[in-house]
């Protein structure tokens, strides 16, 4: 499908009314864990959409501009919280943390497997372990707190097990930022990927960043503030990625061009008839914004869509499902890397001196004060062991042990092998 050769509907036609706005909310004991999935990354992309556009407004001074950038986000706004709003009451924050873990883990498996840039897969395969550490932190929270098994809530699609520890994840900022691409000579999909994962990675951040302090005890205020640290650099880390050399109009563009493309993908893949319906009606209000994208590009940057995106035509749609054998092999290989400015080195190789070291002693001076460790420590001593799902053990020795969380793989050298990351050489991949 190319969105540039389809009918634009008209823009004023896209606002809806306060009925029209509030959704049937989906039936959290029958709903597919990945139409959640769903729900969360496009309520992201619509938080990124919009706040591009008013930082956008923030950087220029044409009125008549910013009036045209405005009509297009208010009507951001309007899907957003309409996606939102899909959420029912009842479902707990926890529960729901826990399908945006899920989110996390499939997505960016899913963005991995078909990417072709080595670099920009390598920091997916890197993130995705530490994504995938916190969605069994918050499933142990979540059996402690509410006497769920998380493991229901995602469908038995996702493992639910230790990764890289969580207390390795924190590193010096400096050692998230990467090298941007160039989306001139980029891949499409590559393009649209480092978008995607900024997008969804941010909306992740954002969540915990509001919710930390509604929390109901300690605990959890506490493993929510620290993980919501790790968001804050992996949305560093994927900023990073993106095309910054690109014009504010020719980001506005691609920006538009990516919510087509997944609200495509999310109609495509949908299996609920109501929110399949929803995906639809969005993705028709998103090929207007994208027209009007390539119109303000034309009228204000003096360039044709076709010079920033010459073919118009999607890629295969972004699917969400189970990724357990590519996961397993992601842990398998790389559970003891660390960044290292630009790249990612093994921690056994980095000097006694380096950033990650210095940064480890100020923020974890003790076992004893950090979160994830303690919710770990925690459900072992309420429960005799951890909770995980598992289709088999672990792929690390050392994170099979079910009595004692692991705190020092991918954080002490020689407490783990890994070989490297590899580039698409999974048998999965297509």
């Amino acid at each position: 499908m190319n969105p540039f050769e389809q009918k634009s509907i008209n823009l004023l036609g896209s606002f809806q009314n306060w009925k029209g706005l509030y959704p049937k909310s989906y039936d959290k004991q029958e709903v597919d864990p990945y139409t959640k999935t769903r729900i969360i990354l496009m309520n992201g992309t619509e938080f990124e959409a919009n706040w591009f556009s008013h930082n956008f407004a923030r950087h220029i001074t044409d009125n008549d501009l910013r009036r045209e950038l405005s009509v297009t986000r208010s009507i951001e706004k309007q899907q957003q919280i309409k996606i939102s709003l899909l959420k029912p009451s009842n479902e707990s924050a926890l529960e729901h943390t826990i399908s945006y873990e899920q989110l996390a883990v499939d997505l960016t498996a899913e963005l991995a497997k078909r990417e072709s840039d080595c670099y920009v897969k390598k920091a997916l395969d890197f993130a995705l372990l530490e994504d995938f550490d916190h969605l069994y932190r918050y499933s142990n929270l979540l059996e402690m707190e509410q006497g769920l098994q998380a493991e229901r809530l995602v469908g038995r699609y996702t493992e639910i097990m230790p990764a890289r520890p969580t207390i390795s994840h924190h590193r010096f900022n400096k050692d998230n930022v990467k090298r941007n691409i160039d989306s001139k000579v980029a891949d499409k999909q590559t393009v649209l990927n480092t978008m995607i994962i900024t997008a969804a990675e941010q909306q992740t951040m954002n969540y915990y960043m509001n919710i930390t302090n509604l929390a109901t005890n300690d605990l959890s205020r506490k493993l929510y503030m620290e993980i919501a640290q790790v968001e804050e650099e992996h949305v560093t880390q994927y900023e990073s990625l993106m095309d910054s050399s690109a014009s504010w109009l020719e980001m506005l563009l691609w920006h538009e061009y990516c919510e087509c493309y997944l609200y495509w993908s999310c109609f495509v893949t949908e299996t609920d008839a109501y929110i399949k319906a929803l995906w639809e009606e969005n993705l028709e209000i998103e090929i207007s914004h994208l027209h009007k994208a390539a119109e303000l590009l034309e009228k204000y940057g003096g360039k044709h869509w076709q010079e920033v995106i010459p073919d118009g035509e999607f890629p295969a749609p972004i699917s969400l499902h189970e990724n357990i054998e590519y996961v397993r092999n992601i842990l398998d290989t790389t559970v003891q890397y660390t960044g290292l400015l630009e790249d990612y080195v093994n921690v056994n190789e980095l000097p006694s001196d380096a950033n990650f070291f210095q940064y480890q002693k100020i923020i974890n001076p003790s076992i004893e004060i950090v979160p994830s460790h303690l919710v770990i420590d925690a459900h072992i001593r309420g429960f005799g062991k951890d909770y995980r799902f598992e289709v088999a053990p672990n792929p690390i020795k050392e994170l099979r042990n079910r009595t004692l969380d692991n705190t020092s793989v991918g954080r002490v050298p020689y407490t783990a092998n890994s070989t490297d990351f590899f580039c698409n050489f999974f048998k999965g991949n297509k």
